[in-house]
């Protein structure tokens, strides 16, 4: 019996994707336990793990922000008795962490960050355009080099408990039409579609009473917009402030589409097993960072000769134009839903006909 050590600090939506690797790995090897490292704040996201796998809080914003922090964290935390320590995320404060085990004589294993292989598909010219391996993937091979078994057994996080259909409805209501979320931000300005286009694919989509649409955001400036999205247009509504991160994660469970961008909200579906249709400007879902097993066919970009310019969508653009979102019309993104939708109806017909 090995006591597994896993390291994933941030991001959000990277976090999220490790945990369809770590509960793979955990149901692998009921006879291990695991225990995994993440911002405090990240730690609602593990709903309904396996028996095997445990979480462990660090705060990289407050107690250990400074290097002194971080040290004296290191040093009290690495006195736990840890066979294997597996790093996902490979940056200086994680480094950090896993050397206090190496001093110790415990295996460390390592994330390839493949960092070659993105430079040769964001670079400016001769660009090598090709699709690299998941981080789901990546992370799983971190597992297999630490001689752990791994089968990819996940599916959604509410596999074996289903959503509080009741705490939901008291939330969001009782569900009678198809429900279309949107989340229309990101971290950085080359993965966010203009917001005034946005606004235009809200307002198209209200209109259609056969549809209710619920915005997702963070607080300030996002839950401001939001909300003046919802007061202007009918059979909106913005869930700013009113659910928790784990209300989130069900009510986006009983969504039949979620509109959003590359950013955390995309993998917050994956968890939970709900499509998304995805907008993608300077990134591209070739980087790796696609959603656990999205459909790629579901991704909204352009093929232009800059694309992708960048890993996380950090850079500015080199046309100085963004034209790899401004050019994707608001009216071709409504459409994408309304095709989607309409399929969905059209299989479940057809299964109800089969059945």
């Amino acid at each position: 019996m090995a006591n597994v050590l896993v390291i994933r600090l941030s991001a959000i939506g990277d976090v999220a994707m490790t945990i369809p690797v770590i509960y793979s790995a955990a149901k692998a090897n009921p006879q291990d336990s695991f225990t995994v490292l993440t911002q405090s704040f990240l730690m609602p996201i593990f709903l309904h793990r396996p028996s095997n796998v445990n979480i462990i809080g660090i705060n990289t914003k407050t107690s250990e922000k400074t290097l002194c922090g971080l040290l004296r964290f290191a040093t009290a935390f690495s006195r736990y008795d840890y066979d294997l320590v597996l790093d996902l995320h490979n940056v200086i404060r994680t480094k950090i962490i896993r050397t206090f085990f190496q001093w110790r004589k415990r295996p460390v294993y390592v994330l390839d960050k493949a960092r070659k292989e993105r430079e040769a598909l964001t670079r400016m010219y001769h660009k090598k355009l090709k699709p690299l391996p998941l981080m789901t993937e990546r992370y799983a091979d971190v597992f297999r080099k630490g001689g752990l078994k791994y089968e990819d057994t996940f599916r959604t996080l509410f596999s074996e408990e289903k959503p509080d259909r009741k705490a939901l409805e008291s939330i969001a209501g009782v569900k009678q039409e198809p429900w279309v979320g949107i989340a229309p931000f990101a971290k950085h300005r080359g993965k966010i579609y203009p917001l005034e286009a946005m606004e235009e694919v809200v307002a198209v989509l209200s209109k259609k009473k056969h549809f209710r649409l619920f915005l997702f955001g963070g607080r300030g400036k996002e839950e401001e917009m939001l909300a003046r999205w919802e007061a202007k247009y009918p059979h909106v509504k913005s869930m700013v402030g009113i659910c928790s991160l784990d209300q989130e994660l069900m009510l986006i469970s009983r969504l039949d589409v979620l509109l959003c961008m590359d950013s955390a909200n995309m993998h917050f579906a994956s968890l939970v097993g709900t499509p998304v249709l995805s907008i993608w400007g300077a990134t591209h879902p070739y980087s790796g960072f696609y959603g656990y097993h999205q459909d790629l066919e579901n991704a909204i970009q352009l093929d232009l000769p800059c694309r992708p310019c960048s890993i996380y969508g950090e850079k500015k653009c080199y046309r100085g134009d963004w034209a790899c979102m401004t050019q994707i019309l608001p009216m071709d993104v409504v459409k994408r839903v309304e095709a989607f939708l309409q399929k969905q109806q059209t299989d479940r017909d057809e299964n109800h006909y089969k059945s």
